[in-house]
């Protein structure tokens, strides 16, 4: 018998879902550049140079990024343990990211990202334990 999905699953799920729009509206914006939606890049300048620079590969990023976040969005909502795991990994990638921009870039702004993201990989890593305990 499935166990109930516990209320911080549920919000993980909704954030991962809120992720995967994001990844698809951006995917949007950088196959159909010049529409009238090009005006929400104000909110990330750098983001999109960034996309410029590397060109069609941006898509395929941000596909992958878009892909991983529903996947696991799907897992977590399912309360599964794959699930989990699959946000642990996406989050770990996101700590290393956000690690590096601030040791290479030295962008103190991605600092904020840390303990948060630390915080749900430790809140996912113990209901992946719990459920291989069991």
């Amino acid at each position: 018998m499935k166990s109930a999905t516990p209320v911080g699953m549920k919000l993980l799920a909704l954030f991962f879902a809120f992720g995967t729009c994001v990844c698809a509206l951006t995917i949007v914006l950088l196959i159909f550049p010049g529409t009238m939606l090009d005006s929400l890049w104000r909110l990330n300048p750098e983001a999109h140079a960034a996309f410029q620079s590397i060109g069609w590969l941006s898509i395929l990023l941000m596909a992958t990024v878009d892909t991983a976040c529903g996947l696991v969005a799907i897992g977590l909502a399912r309360n599964t343990t794959w699930g989990c795991w699959l946000g642990i990994l996406v989050l770990t990638v996101n700590l290393v990211g956000d690690l590096t921009n601030v040791l290479l870039r030295h962008d103190l702004r991605t600092l904020i990202g840390v303990p948060i993201a630390g915080a749900m990989v430790v809140y996912l890593y113990r209901c992946a334990g719990t459920r291989s305990s069991r």
